[in-house]
């Protein structure tokens, strides 16, 4: 009961990437880069306001009430940490309702510069045509710096690696180490897939959620310490300088801010899911039936031993545990559709 009430409603979308959209996405990351960027400049707006106003009550100037001038500075000392920018960034984007972020409306939403930039496969022809809850919640599939993957994966990378984030730095907090700190939150990860987040919702444990989750929560501790993705030394997005929070202007936006987190990992057909067994049956036949003809079609320079090769790359994120549950007989394209 306490994770379920300390967990942020994530949406209970599910996705699929093994039906290829009909033409060629078009690429939006640095789109979505554009909006991430400026809503962290709204976070920093909004933060340094309230420690104006905070430090104006406390020299008396604002004509505030400063009885309890402890509190005030208790105040102030709070909006100048980390976790402060981090949960104004969460409240620009990865906040909202249910079944909805504002950062995954967006990009659900958004009338985008170039097209098409969603797509989403149609009832008769999606996997989870027997399992009408399943569909009638699915997410469109987009297009960023390469990679497709469903409109969910931002949720989850805006909210739940929000949660992740928090769960994180309670542990540092206990002066547990870092590895010990991500390690509690990939559990609680799993915990959720494993529950109502995926199995007792829809049947599916999605490795590509928890890949979200976890990608999500490595961009929240670097917006303000310095970052490893990979062989990437990502530099931290924002500043504390004379008491201000700051975007560094020699931040290369498009380049570290969401390009290093997205990959793969984040596609269902590429990372496949692990699904409860009459589930499994029908993805199974589905994919095999509808969905092998658009791959081999599509990508006919690629072999089976490249499909296995990406999947090999799906089981670590960039060499760091994040999740990712085996099962003996993974619903891969290798393994499908040659």
């Amino acid at each position: 009961m306490i994770i379920v009430l300390n967990a942020n409603p994530v949406s209970a979308f599910e996705t699929d990437q093994y039906n290829l959209p009909d033409k060629p996405l078009a690429d939006i990351g640095d789109e979505i880069t554009d909006y991430a960027y400026a809503n962290i400049v709204d976070a920093v707006v909004t933060l340094n306001a309230k420690i104006e106003k905070i430090e104006g009550c406390l020299s008396g100037r604002d004509g505030c009430d400063t009885k309890d001038k402890a509190k005030l500075r208790q105040q102030l000392d709070l909006l100048k940490s980390e976790d402060a920018i981090a949960l104004e960034v969460f409240r620009t984007m990865g906040a909202g309702g249910l079944m909805f972020t504002k950062a995954s409306s967006y990009v659900e939403k958004h009338d985008f510069s170039i097209a098409p930039a969603r797509y989403k496969t149609s009832y008769p022809g999606s996997v989870y045509m027997t399992v009408p809850t399943n569909y009638f919640t699915i997410s469109s599939t987009i297009k960023a710096y390469g990679h497709e993957f469903g409109t969910d994966k931002i949720a989850h990378f805006f909210q739940q690696g929000y949660d992740y984030y928090k769960i994180y730095r309670k542990q540092i907090q206990k002066d547990r180490s870092e590895k010990a700190a991500i390690q509690k939150a990939v559990k609680w990860g799993k915990l959720t897939e494993a529950t109502y987040f995926g199995n007792l919702v829809s049947g599916v444990y999605s490795n590509g959620d928890l890949a979200a989750n976890y990608a999500g929560m490595k961009f929240y501790i670097g917006l303000t310490r310095q970052t490893v993705v990979g062989n990437e030394v990502r530099p931290p997005i924002t500043t504390l300088d004379n008491d201000r929070w700051k975007v560094d202007p020699l931040f290369d936006k498009y380049a570290s801010l969401l390009k290093p987190y997205f990959s793969d990992h984040f596609n269902e057909a590429l990372n496949p899911s692990v699904y409860i067994l009459g589930l499994r049956s029908i993805v199974r036949i589905s994919v095999k039936n509808k969905s092998c003809h658009q791959w081999l079609e599509n990508f006919p320079e690629r072999k089976q031993t490249d499909y296995e090769a990406i999947f090999s790359e799906m089981k670590l994120w960039n060499g760091e545990k994040y999740g990712f549950k085996k099962t003996s007989k993974p619903l891969t394209i290798s393994a499908l559709c040659f």
